[in-house]
């Protein structure tokens, strides 16, 4: 029908002066957006298959080509945009549920760009990073309340498990399945060499990672794919994923056919058959049920391991977070409204959830009120996107961050939000042999360590020009923040003073 013709997005534009008809675009395309007609001789584009990953613009010898929005559009309408109609003639034709994958793209707020970073002058000198000690180092997990003495005076060691960060970043949990075998060997081998964590997400850890344990959080879902025994023991911590900032109270679905081969294998699961997550663990109903797994995967592994509970920011987190430092657990992450996913329903993304930032002031200033502070440690993520953004996180009460899609990025992401079709031409969000093979992870490693080697000099800078040099001192000070263009109310919950104040 013609109702269903819906003009592209994208427009391929195509110098044909340039163009040396050598099918390079046509070979890389996993859409397959390019093809040669040879009765004319020439590159031809169906751009109704594209997606913007650009992956042809990059590798045109000749830069022949660039992706440009399209310029078509509907009769301007301020509450009927675009968008707006186009999802509902997808739906009259479809039926489905809209799918969309990285973080929510709305124009939101984003708070870390309306906060402002304090720098000492003259009774507070700065601190020269280059040539003054600066401790970039942090612990997570849960701090004694006091010291204590054996019968002889000798201090008792009463330190619950600890997880050591060179630098207060750690690469949040994207599962094997959802991304590729190289994407996770880029970020284990990153994470060794960095001296920090990253997170295998709920698809279980492929067996060729095992010996990356000691830079490991093994995640424990819903669906409890690829969990047994060694599985947890293999990991330095454990996380309880009860919720996602891209769709809190919604479980994950990784299609059947990306349930190949070795993920299979990994998430014990047969091959081509749905991996599903159901959105409740059914064995939590109650703070009191989640300190019964959290004590269970204590008790398996020998109380040797800091165990995480994973939330998503929603309206309710302070009184959520509450109960969580009361369960056991000795860390709290929190996975606020613009975190990426694989894939996610659009409308969920999109409309459920709060800001990170709103979210962490919050629960910090709940726990602090309660005087449970240090029963946990706090670890935040949800569109961590520079070393900025982490100093502002930290001084807005984090220990430490996650960052994933900017991780990813520096894999060579484009952000062209197609990651659910299992096309990914960068070799990043795919199963696809011939795709996977596109990442080198002997360069995306490299790639990863000069990201975090890059932010933990900025981070020593921003420390140092603020009159500060160790990861404590920064935590929860907000008299290192002012605020530029917010209310009064968003003010309060940030509990920072406006610029001028």
């Amino acid at each position: 029908m013609a109702i269903n013709f819906l003009y592209p997005d994208y427009e391929v534009v195509r110098n044909q002066d340039r163009c040396i008809g050598c099918r390079v675009c046509e070979r890389q395309c996993a859409n397959e957006v390019h093809s040669y007609n040879a009765e004319l001789d020439k590159m031809l584009s169906d751009e109704t298959k594209c997606v913007n990953c650009h992956r042809c613009v990059t590798l045109c010898p000749t830069h022949a080509l660039k992706i440009v929005k399209n310029d078509h559009t509907f009769k301007e309408n301020a509450n009927w945009s675009g968008k707006t109609i186009q999802e509902i003639y997808k739906q009259a034709n479809t039926g489905g549920v809209l799918l969309s994958s990285m973080g929510n793209p709305e124009p939101y707020p984003v708070y870390f760009d309306k906060l402002l970073l304090n720098a000492s002058q003259v009774t507070n000198p700065p601190i020269d990073p280059l040539r003054e000690p600066m401790e970039t180092k942090v612990f997570l997990g849960a701090k004694p309340s006091r010291v204590q003495r054996d019968e002889k005076g000798e201090l008792v060691n009463n330190l619950s498990p600890q997880i050591k960060l060179s630098v207060p970043i750690m690469f949040s949990a994207m599962s094997y399945g959802s991304i590729s075998y190289n994407a996770h060997a880029s970020l284990a081998r990153a994470a060794q060499e960095l001296g920090i964590l990253y997170n295998t997400g709920e698809g279980g850890l492929h067996e060729d990672f095992v010996k990356y344990g000691a830079n490991t959080i093994v995640q424990v879902a819903s669906g409890r794919f690829g969990v047994h025994k060694g599985y947890l023991e293999s990991g330095a911590a454990i996380e309880i994923k009860m919720g996602q900032g891209a769709k809190p109270g919604i479980g994950g679905h990784l299609p059947g056919a990306k349930i190949v081969g070795d993920v299979a294998k990994t998430r014990m699961v047969p091959v081509g058959s749905d991996a599903i997550s159901p959105a409740p663990h059914h064995d939590i109903y109650s703070i009191e049920d989640l300190r019964q797994l959290v004590y269970s995967l204590k008790e398996a592994t020998g109380y040797t391991k800091p165990v995480i509970v994973k939330i998503a920011a929603v309206h309710n987190i302070s009184a959520i977070a509450s109960g969580i430092a009361r369960s056991g657990a000795d860390i709290i992450a929190i996975d606020g409204f613009r975190g990426g996913t694989g894939a996610a329903p659009t409308r969920i993304r999109d409309n459920v959830g709060i800001p990170i930032e709103l979210a962490l002031a919050s629960v910090d200033k709940r726990l602090r009120d309660e005087g449970i502070r240090n029963n946990v440690s706090i670890v935040v993520g949800g569109s961590i996107r520079s070393s900025a953004d982490m100093v502002k996180a930290i001084a807005l009460g984090a220990d430490a961050v996650y960052i994933g899609t900017a991780a990813l990025l520096a894999l060579g992401c484009h952000l062209c939000r197609s990651c659910q079709t299992g096309k990914c031409n960068w070799g990043i969000a795919t199963q696809r042999p011939e795709l996977v093979k596109r990442l080198n992870p002997e360069i995306g490693y490299q790639r990863l360590v000069n990201l975090v080697t890059a932010w933990r000099h900025e981070l020593m800078e921003l420390m140092g020009g603020m009159g500060i040099n160790s990861i404590e001192s920064l935590r929860g000070n907000r008299l290192m923040l002012r605020g530029v263009g917010l209310t009064d109310r968003e003010l309060e919950i940030l509990g920072v003073k406006h610029a001028g104040e």
